[in-house]
């Protein structure tokens, strides 16, 4: 096993452990972040119907920092789930560290109204 195929097979196992406690319902939707490596997208899950309520990624976001682009996706999805009558999240950093990007865009959903 590569180095890169070692470190996916070691985030899955993260997510796994994380997958494990934290379930969206209707009221308090599951907040899943994922990152690519040029990327940012986020989803509100309602796990109990198996359906996303809304979604944002960075690839039309503004900003010139990765960092910035991911703050942004917080306050898109912050405002999408406020639409929809949603202010309390269940947060799912997806097995990634909550530093850099992920930390922003959960900072950025804070900000904008998001409780988790």
């Amino acid at each position: 096993m590569n180095k890169v195929d070692e470190k996916i097979v070691k985030r899955n196992r993260r997510h796994g452990r994380i997958r494990a406690r934290v379930e969206g319902t209707a009221e308090r939707p599951r907040l899943a972040v994922y990152r690519s490596n040029r990327f940012v997208y986020a989803q509100l899950i309602d796990d109990d119907k198996g359906v996303t309520i809304a979604s944002a990624d960075s690839r039309s976001a503004k900003g010139s920092t990765a960092r910035e682009k991911a703050r942004a996706v917080g306050t898109s999805i912050a405002k999408a789930a406020a639409k929809r009558k949603i202010t309390s999240v269940v947060f799912d950093r997806g097995g990634f560290l909550y530093t850099g990007g992920i930390k922003e865009l959960a900072d950025g959903a804070r900000e904008s109204g998001l409780t988790f």
